[in-house]
């Protein structure tokens, strides 16, 4: 995934939300990316394990 890219975020207690990622940085354990919501327009964070499954928050769009 890059800057710009639509995304579909999973978040707890609530059902995925559709954003735009802002930024992006990686870490040996996985992924940081700032995704801009339409309740948080200036970005939130979320982080994807490098193992993925249940550590996996950001996924394109298309994978909904």
């Amino acid at each position: 995934m890059q800057v710009n890219d639509k995304v579909v975020v999973k978040t707890d207690g609530s059902d995925d939300r559709e954003g735009t990622i802002l930024l992006i940085e990686e870490f040996n354990e996985g992924i940081m990316y700032l995704v801009s919501l339409p309740e948080y327009p200036k970005g939130i964070w979320f982080f994807n394990e490098k193992e993925g499954g249940e550590g996996t928050f950001v996924r394109p769009i298309q994978q909904k």
